[in-house]
């Protein structure tokens, strides 16, 4: 399977009746939830990311390039939303990596641990981790996708009756990080820790940002400015800003040597590093 036959899917509907409020839109350090999650799933897979709604649901705004899909009926949960995603990227990708709008701690090293035990003789991934069975930070076949339509059809609602009737392989904490980077970057697998009440978002949203280095470059090196420096920041925006660089057009950032964006609300997580570019000098 090759990495542009992996796709992103983002689970954004549902009523957040615990969290009295939108998930998706919650603001995280100058961002919202869904534009951090979006962001770092594109970032874990080449092939398309499309978020699943609920019927005519706003949206904060997303990445270039992320699609949005409806679904076709509300109030059916994730196995609608999960079947509505994966048709909707089958003529695109082999399989999916799922997951919902509430993960801000989502690393693309865990994406891509569990991406990788996906096999010829496997339909699901589903990991069981931090104590929990974790459908929702997990891997799924598109071809599953009429399977779980029927079942919303049928209204089997639980996302249990689907890894009892197709190849599922089972994975755990260990056997997660044995991989050493995920070891390295999340070893606590934070990235399946989702919010569900105020009281989780208080929490959570008062954690330190992630540690990230930056680095500036030819012009923007100057007066004193030479050398990695290591900064608290969850997007490239308060990145800029632990520098004191004006994140405007004279200025490119290249994220981890290779992607090369301007873009604010561009999320970071731990191990990231940050090249500032002047852009007038053809960065």
């Amino acid at each position: 399977m090759t990495p542009s036959s992996i796709a992103g899917i983002v689970l954004a509907g549902g009523r957040s009746s615990r969290m009295g409020q939108p998930k998706a839109a919650l603001e995280w350090h100058g961002s919202t939830l869904l534009r951090r999650t979006t962001g770092l799933l594109a970032r874990a897979v080449e092939g398309p990311v499309v978020v699943v709604r609920a019927p005519g649901q706003p949206l904060p705004p997303l990445p270039d390039g992320v699609a949005v899909v409806d679904d076709p009926v509300e109030g059916l949960g994730p196995v609608q939303g999960i079947a509505t995603g994966l048709a909707a990227v089958a003529d695109r990708a082999e399989a999916a990596f799922v997951c919902s709008t509430d993960m801000p701690f989502l690393h693309p090293a865990y994406a891509r641990r569990v991406l990788r035990l996906l096999d010829a003789d496997t339909d699901a991934v589903l990991p069981h981790a931090r104590g929990h069975r974790q459908p929702l930070a997990a891997v799924y076949r598109t071809a599953l996708a009429p399977v779980l339509a029927q079942m919303a059809a049928d209204r089997q609602l639980k996302l249990g009756q689907l890894f009892e009737r197709c190849r599922t392989r089972r994975t755990d904490d260990a056997e997660l990080l044995a991989d050493a980077r995920l070891r390295g970057l999340d070893p606590q697998l934070e990235s399946v820790v989702n919010i569900n009440e105020p009281e989780d978002y208080r929490a959570a949203r008062e954690r330190p940002a992630p540690s990230i280095t930056v680095q500036r470059y030819g012009a923007l090196a100057a007066r004193g400015h030479h050398g990695p420096v290591t900064v608290s920041a969850a997007t490239l925006g308060a990145a800029a800003a632990a520098v004191e660089l004006p994140l405007d057009r004279h200025v490119v950032a290249a994220l981890n040597g290779d992607q090369i964006t301007r873009d604010p609300e561009t999320p970071l997580v731990a191990g990231d590093s940050i090249a500032f570019l002047s852009a007038d000098a053809g960065g």
